[in-house]
Parts: structure tokens; C-alpha cells; sequence
């Protein structure tokens, strides 16, 4: 089954892909060189009780492995690394992991970037203290130019919280995990990983993926807006890295103001 994984599981080749969804089309022309989604999520685990302070979630009291994840825009994960306890923070994960030789990170060119929340910095981020949320447009649109890139920002990154959508909806087993070994449970998600991707590539069983492929579904996360104050964040990359990153989302937050004029 890893080897399956290895096949299935196959890093972008950074090129165009012409078989992206039409509502995803147009915000693609701005943020030309996107390449994907970064996020985590959280996988159930049955822990040892002696590990369960390290995976145990906050709100029901489970133990979760947190999956760091990239997908392209047709909701195929590029690259993944599982098995981190639940409590680990976002950017320690993928800091850890670009210094990974075990699973090299697949970095993009200089002209090209993944989307990805606060937490992942300073990759094509959202602007902190500003409306992020989908939910919250639905009931003031976006006025300001940061709001209005927050808002377009967050519809085309959504694409991953519609990918994990599909991939628990299909498999359930995420949400429960059996009582296997830890390292069982981390290769029972990598394989549901990989199915995820072979059933996407080969055109089978469309129905969920018809589903959420629509813009409208509400998948995602609650809070109003990205507040410094609850992400901890980890300052990754060089100074030049995120000096050009903030002029670029500065370029892109204008022309969208522009636009929409």
C-alpha cells in the first residue's frame, strides 16, 4: 500500500493545470502563481494513555494526529506528512518538515507559491486582523482592499477544506480510528490518502467530489478573523522571502480593489 501511496501521492510539477474547476478560473488569473493549498487537519487517534496530553484535542477530548497537507485545485493532495501529535501548532509542523530529508518538501520556483492561512507564513498568507472566514462575508461584503483580498483568498484556498471534506465523508475510519497501532493508524491515513487521489484521478464514484466541488458548500473555520493574538506564529523563511511576499499580496489586494471598482 506505500508504494500504491507513492504513486498516488505525486508532488506538482508547478505547470498550469487546464482542468481546473470554472469558478476557481477567475481568481486563478489574479493570483497567478498559486500552485495549491497548505493546511492541517486533524485525524482521529486512539492513544496510549501515557501519549494522550500530546493528542489530545481541546473541545471534546479525543486524541487527533494532525496531517499537514497540499492540494492542487482539483482537490489532489500533492504531498502530505501525517502521524504529528494533535497539540503540535501548525507552523512548528512545517518548519519541521522543510528541513525534512526523509520527505523532501516539495518547494515551489520563486514565482510560484501555495495559498495557506496565518499559521503558515510567510507563503501567500491572508492579512492578519482582518476578516478572513467565508462566513462572515456572507453577512458584510468585503469593503477594503485587504478585506477584499482575505475574502478572494479564502474561496480559492478553500479548495483543501473541500478536499478534506470529501476524503472523511468517504472515509470514516478518519474521524474513528480503530484500536490499531499508532503506526498502523498513520499508514491506514495514508492510504485513505491515496485512494482519495486514485478515485479523483481515474473519474470514480463522482458523487462527493461533484458536491464539493461547488463554491457554496460551507466547509471551514468559524472565527471572524486572523487575530495575532490566537495564532502563534512562527516567523519561516527568509526576510527577503516574506518582504516580496507582502509586496506581492499588496499588488494582488489592489488590482482586486481595481476590479471590482
Amino acid at each position: 500500500m506505500m508504494l500504491f501511496a507513492k504513486d498516488m501521492i505525486v508532488p506538482t510539477s508547478f505547470n498550469p493545470n487546464p482542468n481546473i474547476p470554472g469558478h476557481n478560473k477567475r481568481l486563478l488569473n489574479i493570483f497567478k502563481g498559486a500552485v495549491g493549498a497548505l493546511d492541517e487537519t486533524l485525524i482521529h487517534a486512539v492513544v496510549p494513555t501515557r501519549q494522550q496530553d500530546l493528542y489530545r484535542g481541546k473541545e471534546k477530548g479525543d486524541c487527533y494526529q494532525n496531517v499537514l497537507a497540499i492540494c492542487d485545485f482539483n482537490m489532489i493532495f500533492t504531498f502530505i506528512v501525517v502521524g504529528w501529535e494533535g497539540t503540535t501548532h501548525d507552523s512548528r509542523i512545517l518548519s519541521k518538515t522543510l528541513t525534512d530529508s526523509h520527505a523532501p518538501f516539495p518547494f515551489p520556483p520563486s514565482d510560484k507559491y501555495y495559498l495557506c492561512d496565518a499559521a503558515y507564513a510567510p507563503r501567500m498568507a491572508p492579512y492578519r486582523n482582518v476578516r478572513y472566514w467565508l462566513g462572515d462575508f456572507r453577512r458584510r461584503r468585503a469593503l477594503t482592499n485587504k478585506e477584499k483580498f482575505n475574502h478572494a483568498h479564502a474561496k480559492l484556498r478553500n479548495v483543501i477544506e473541500h478536499a478534506f471534506g470529501v476524503l472523511k465523508e468517504r472515509f470514516p475510519i478518519l474521524k474513528r480510528m480503530a484500536p490499531f497501532p499508532l503506526e498502523t493508524q498513520r499508514n491506514v491515513t495514508v492510504a485513505c490518502f491515496a485512494l482519495h487521489n486514485f478515485i479523483r484521478k481515474q473519474c470514480l464514484d463522482n458523487e462527493l467530489f461533484t458536491q464539493y466541488d461547488q463554491p457554496d458548500v460551507s466547509i471551514g473555520n468559524s472565527r471572524g478573523q486572523i487575530d495575532a493574538d490566537e495564532d502563534r506564529v512562527e516567523a519561516l523563511g527568509t526576510a527577503s522571502d516574506r518582504e516580496y511576499m507582502t509586496q506581492l499580496r499588496d499588488e494582488i489586494a489592489e488590482q482586486l480593489m481595481q476590479s471590482t471598482e
